[in-house]
C-alpha cells in the first residue's frame, strides 16, 4: 500500500520533466532583403484592390485566359497529384501528434479452459492504456517536425499552382501570337498574289522580265510554306493547353483571335519582403524547421523511454457476475528501456540529422538568392522589351514607308521587282517582329508574377478547397 500511495507522486514527477524538450529551438534565419536595382523609375499601376487575392492573371484583362485559369484550378492532374501529396503531409503530422496522447482500447473475451472433467467457463471485459512519456521532447520535436513538413507541402501545392498557373498563360499568350501571324499572313499572301498578278501582266506587255514573275511567285510560295507551318505551331499549343486542363487535344479548341492586350503595368516597386511569400521559399524555410526538429529528435536517443501502463476490467466463470464487485480486476505500472550500448547508432543519427540541417539552411539560403535573382532578371526583361517596343515600333514604320516607296517605284518602272521583295521582306520580318515583341513582354509579365510569388501583399498558403 506504501508504494501504492507513492506512485502518483512519482508520476507527478515525471510529468514535471516532460516539459522539457532536448535539441535546438527552430529560429528562422535572417535573410538580407535589399531593394531591387532593376525597380527603375516605373509609375504605379492603377489600385485593383478589389480584384482576387492570387488571381494575378486579371490584371492582362483578357476574359478568355481568365476562363481557362479558372478551369486549370479544377481539371488539372498535375495540381490533383500535388493537392494528394499535401493530404499525405497532413495526415502524417496527425499520425505523428496522436504520440502525445494515451492510446486506450476496449476488449471483451469468452472461453473455456481447464483439464478433462474440470473445465469451466471464463468471461472477460475492459479497457487498457498505455501512454509514453514524453519526457526528452522526442515526440513534441516529432510532431513539430511533422507540422513543418505538411507546411511545406502546402507551399509545395502552392508552388505547382502558380507554376501551372504562369505555363498556362504563356501557353495562352504564345497561341496569341501565332493567330495574330496567320492573320497578318492572310493579309500579306493577298497582297503577293496580286502583286504577282500585277507582275505576269507586265510581263505579257513586256515590261517585265520572266525574273520579274519568278521573284514575285516565290515571295508568294515561300509567305504561304511560312503561314503553314504558323498553322503547326498553333495546333501544337492549343494540344498542350488542352493537356494543362486534364482533357484530351482531340476535344479542345480556341477560336483564333488576334492579340491585342498591352502588357501591365508593373508595381511601382515590389517590396524584397514580398519573396518571403514565395512558395518555394517558405517550402524552404517549412523544411529547415523540420530538419531543426529532427535533431532533437535523434537527441532523445540517448535517453531513457518511459511508459505508463494500466489495465481495468472483469474477469468471471458466470457472464451473469460478469460486472458484479467481485469480479473487478486493474492492473497499473510503468516501464524504461535505457540505451546502454548501440555502437554509435544515437551518435551517427545526431551527426545525420544536423547534416541535413546544415543542407537544408544552405537550400533556403540559395533558394532565396534564386529568388531575387529571378525578380531582378525579370524587372530588367519588362523594362529593356519596354524600351525595345518603342524602337521596333519605329523599324516597323520605317519598313512600311520604305516598302511603300519601292512599289511606287517599281510601278513607275524605275526598279525591278527584286527591289520590292526585298522591302517587302524587310517589312514582313518587322511585322512579324513586332508581334513577337509584343508576345515576349506578355510573357515576361507573366514570369515577373510568379517570381514574385504572385499576388502582391499578404497570401495565405492554405490550399483552395
Amino acid at each position: 500500500m506504501k508504494a501504492h500511495r507513492h506512485f502518483p507522486a512519482a508520476v507527478s514527477a515525471l510529468l514535471l520533466l516532460a516539459g522539457c524538450a532536448l535539441g535546438p529551438d527552430y529560429q528562422r534565419p535572417k535573410v538580407d532583403a535589399p531593394a531591387f536595382k532593376e525597380a527603375g523609375d516605373w509609375k504605379a499601376a492603377a489600385p485593383a484592390e478589389q480584384l482576387p487575392r492570387g488571381a494575378w492573371w486579371l490584371a492582362y484583362g483578357d476574359p478568355v485566359l481568365s476562363g481557362l485559369e479558372d478551369r486549370l484550378a479544377v481539371s488539372s492532374n498535375t495540381l490533383q497529384i500535388a493537392e494528394a501529396q499535401f493530404r499525405q503531409a497532413q495526415a502524417a503530422a496527425t499520425i505523428a501528434e496522436a504520440g502525445l496522447l494515451p492510446s486506450v482500447s476496449a476488449d471483451g473475451s469468452a472461453g473455456r479452459n481447464g483439464t478433462p472433467g474440470t473445465a469451466r467457463n471464463l468471461f472477460g471485459a475492459g479497457l487498457s492504456a498505455a501512454w509514453e512519456l514524453d519526457l526528452w521532447g522526442r515526440v513534441r520535436r516529432e510532431t513539430e517536425a511533422g507540422r513543418a513538413t505538411a507546411a511545406a507541402s502546402a507551399a509545395d501545392l502552392e508552388s505547382v499552382r502558380l507554376s501551372l498557373q504562369a505555363t498556362l498563360a504563356q501557353t495562352y499568350f504564345s497561341l496569341r501570337v501565332a493567330d495574330t501571324e496567320q492573320q497578318l499572313y492572310t493579309r500579306i499572301l493577298a497582297d503577293y498574289a496580286r502583286f504577282l498578278q500585277i507582275s505576269q501582266n507586265r510581263y505579257a506587255q513586256g515590261v517585265d522580265t520572266p525574273a520579274d514573275v519568278a521573284a514575285a511567285e516565290s515571295q508568294l510560295e515561300s509567305a504561304r510554306a511560312q503561314a503553314i507551318d504558323l498553322g503547326l505551331q498553333r495546333a501544337q499549343l492549343e494540344h498542350a493547353i488542352a493537356v494543362l486542363l486534364g482533357q484530351p487535344p482531340a476535344g479542345f479548341s480556341l477560336p483564333t483571335a488576334e492579340l491585342t492586350l498591352l502588357p501591365p503595368a508593373p508595381p511601382a516597386q515590389i517590396p524584397s519582403q514580398q519573396l518571403e511569400r514565395r512558395p518555394d521559399i517558405a517550402g524552404a524555410e517549412r523544411r529547415l524547421a523540420a530538419a531543426s526538429a529532427q535533431i532533437g529528435v535523434a537527441r532523445a536517443g540517448y535517453f531513457p523511454l518511459v511508459s505508463l501502463s494500466g489495465a481495468a476490467g472483469f474477469q468471471s466463470p458466470r457472464y451473469q457476475r460478469l460486472f458484479s464487485a467481485p469480479s473487478e480486476l486493474w492492473s497499473l505500472g510503468a516501464a524504461a528501456a535505457v540505451p546502454l550500448f548501440d555502437s554509435g547508432k544515437v551518435r551517427a543519427g545526431v551527426a545525420q540529422a544536423r547534416a541535413v540541417y546544415d543542407a537544408s539552411l544552405a537550400t533556403y539560403r540559395q533558394t532565396v538568392l534564386t529568388a531575387f535573382q529571378e525578380v531582378e532578371d525579370n524587372l530588367a526583361a519588362v523594362n529593356i522589351l519596354a524600351q525595345e517596343a518603342v524602337v521596333q515600333d519605329r523599324a516597323l514604320a520605317a519598313a512600311r514607308k520604305s516598302a511603300t516607296i519601292t512599289l511606287n517605284q517599281y510601278r513607275a518602272g524605275t526598279v525591278s521587282y527584286l527591289n520590292v521583295v526585298t522591302a517587302q521582306s524587310a517589312q514582313l520580318n518587322a511585322e512579324r517582329t513586332n508581334v513577337e515583341l509584343l508576345g515576349h513582354r506578355l510573357n515576361a509579365g507573366v514570369v515577373l508574377f510568379k517570381a514574385a510569388g504572385g499576388a502582391w501583399g499578404p497570401a495565405a498558403l492554405a490550399p483552395a478547397h
